[in-house]
């Protein structure tokens, strides 16, 4: 039973999170450790990896590095294969992911394949990497990310709409078949977050508009601004704490208000 006050605590668990170099990750890797979790911060990126490990470990948590191209399953099979070698797995977060920004008619199919590569195959590879590590330890938990992209139709986001939509079905899929094993499956759903990714994209596509374009893409969500990944970690968090144990099979938006609130 958790105890009410000591609530959010992920003391003694190993929670592997794909994408931990940066933005949503990075953030969720942080707030984990400082809940207790022992930290496998997955990235494809190793420097990324190992600053995010590096910095847990500066302020007294516990963490290792995993380098890994989350849509490789030979690769994935093998961080997974190291993270049990190191104890007990109990949680996952699938994290990793990328964007796409093109209609129908301008999606390639090199770039549908890529986005589906990684955000459909990677969770596909990391959940079946992991799940007999969760069923050995008598249960856990999985929180994978998609999108408010994979249930409302947003403009020139065709192969990205398709992936979440694909993340949040596949989420239903595993909460149900691994009931049995006390294994609980959710999936967020974050509007636009301020990350690296969304400078970036104004940087190369606006320049000399940045600050322009960052309060137009702000003012989309009713309550006029991104979140923040530590706002999405803390969602995460929640999923992950036995203070959600009666909660799986559920897709939680993080939004601002963007799907309800419109109009």
């Amino acid at each position: 039973m958790a105890n009410p006050a000591n609530g959010f605590r992920l003391d003694g668990k190993t929670a592997a999170i794909t994408g931990a170099g940066s933005g949503i990750g990075r953030a969720t890797a942080l707030r984990f450790a400082r809940a207790g979790a022992v930290i496998q911060a997955i990235d494809v990126d190793e420097s990324s990896a190992a600053g995010t490990a590096k910095e847990i470990i500066e302020q007294g948590g516990k963490a290792t590095a995993h380098v890994c191209d989350v849509g490789n399953q030979a690769q994935t099979r093998e961080v997974f294969r190291k993270i049990a070698a190191l104890g007990t797995l109990g949680i996952l977060v699938n994290n990793a992911g990328i964007s796409n920004i093109a209609k129908l008619e301008n999606t390639s199919e090199a770039d549908f394949d890529r986005v589906y590569r990684v955000n459909v195959k990677g969770i596909y590879n990391c959940m079946l990497g992991a799940i007999d590590l969760l069923i050995a330890n008598g249960g856990g938990a999985i929180v994978n990310m998609a999108s408010i992209a994979g249930t409302v139709g947003l403009a020139d986001r065709f192969a990205y709409s398709m992936s979440k939509g694909a993340v949040i079905a596949m989420t239903y899929s595993v909460a149900k078949d691994y009931l049995p094993f006390h294994i609980r499956c959710n999936c967020i759903s974050p509007a636009r977050v301020h990350t690296p990714f969304v400078d970036d994209y104004l940087s190369k596509n606006y320049p000399g508009r940045e600050q322009e374009m960052f309060d137009k893409l702000s003012a989309t969500a009713p309550m006029g601004r991104m979140g923040k990944p530590r706002e999405v970690a803390d969602l995460a968090l929640f999923l992950c704490s036995e203070e959600a144990a009666f909660i799986t099979g559920s897709n939680y938006p993080i939004d601002g208000g963007f799907l309800n609130l419109h109009g």
